[in-house]
């Protein structure tokens, strides 16, 4: 038997790869300019609370008023830590890692839950032990309370803005920190009340110092955990939302020859997100036909979500026999 002998010349020109367009890495880049400059303003507006209440403790050694300035530290560190990882994970794929950097986002967020945790924990324990000693406070000033009413204020202010930056961003990071000071908004104004009512009862204000601080640590200590099992959840490669998976199978059918979506798989990675998805398309389609459609599904995937990292396509054949009729009764496409 004779072999054939292949023309060393290609039969056809590879085609252009098909890109998705500028916005994909416009989207990248604003959504760090957003984060960058609203944790700015964030910052900002924490390092002056933190300045008036640990001048009001230093003033009249509230332990109530310590707690919200200690978790406001925190806060600070906290958002520095996770734009410095945010900046890390937005770095492209590399030899070293061809997946992109994204989980160090995640890998951030839980150990500073951790740490978060802990010092709620230690400052919970340490004011029960006070309720039980000698008070040494007598009388609140009456004016000490106006201190975290203005926090409460302003942090107000900062998560209003920060909800509108994420909301025209799109950006679920932007909105998670908006809630952040929202939950600071609301501590705040709790360790105002406490204030209001130790200087009103003077004769309970060691113990309503003392019992509120305790339930600010608690507070601090119950984020700290739901901020650790997010990040966690998301370092497990935790399944996402539904709506995560609707927006990726709209955007492979309204390509055309795309004639159903028989699987996918999203995974996160920090700002990044994976995507391993198997279309159907003509059985009678040629390879080069196929690999078109499946280069264009990839390119409108990372158009429609720009922080898609990577979209692995699988091509299959449609058959109208796999697909059961609808549940209203109509027969599949």
């Amino acid at each position: 038997m004779v072999a054939t002998q292949r023309s060393p010349e290609p039969l056809y020109s590879y085609p252009d790869p098909v890109v998705p367009d500028e916005s994909v890495d416009h989207a990248r880049k604003q959504r760090l300019s957003d984060l960058t400059r609203i944790t700015a303003y964030g910052v900002a507006a924490r390092l002056l609370v933190i300045l008036a209440e640990f001048l009001g403790v230093m003033w009249s050694g509230s332990s109530v008023l310590l707690v919200d300035a200690v978790a406001s530290l925190f806060d600070v560190v906290s958002s520095l830590v996770l734009l410095a990882a945010i900046h890390v994970a937005a770095r492209p794929p590399d030899e070293e890692h061809p997946f992109g950097h994204g989980r160090v986002e995640p890998l951030a967020g839980f150990q500073l839950g951790l740490v978060l945790c802990g010092v709620g924990i230690w400052m919970a324990g340490n004011n029960i032990l006070e309720l039980f000693q000698t008070p040494t406070i007598e009388r609140m000033p009456g004016w000490l309370w106006a201190i975290p009413a203005l926090a409460t204020a302003l942090l107000g202010l900062v998560a209003w803005r920060i909800h509108l930056v994420g909301r025209e961003a799109h950006s679920t990071a932007l909105l998670s920190e908006a809630v952040h000071y929202q939950i600071d908004m609301w501590t705040s104004l709790a360790t105002a009340v406490t204030l209001i009512l130790a200087a009103w009862l003077p004769s309970q204000v060691w113990m309503l110092d003392r019992s509120a601080a305790v339930v600010l640590a608690l507070v601090v200590c119950t984020m700290g955990a739901r901020a650790a099992m997010e990040n966690f959840h998301q370092l497990l490669d935790r399944i996402p939302d539904e709506k995560e998976f609707t927006r990726v199978r709209n955007s492979a059918l309204i390509v055309q020859g795309v004639f159903d979506v028989e699987k996918l798989r999203i995974q996160h990675a920090g700002p990044d997100a994976h995507v391993n998805i198997d279309i159907e398309v003509d059985p009678l389609s040629t390879v080069d036909a196929s690999h078109q459609v499946a280069q264009q599904v990839r390119a409108q995937i990372q158009t429609d979500w720009p922080f898609v990292r990577e979209v692995v396509v699988h091509v299959e054949p449609y058959y109208t026999g796999d697909h059961p009729p609808a549940d209203d009764g109509s027969p599949a496409l």
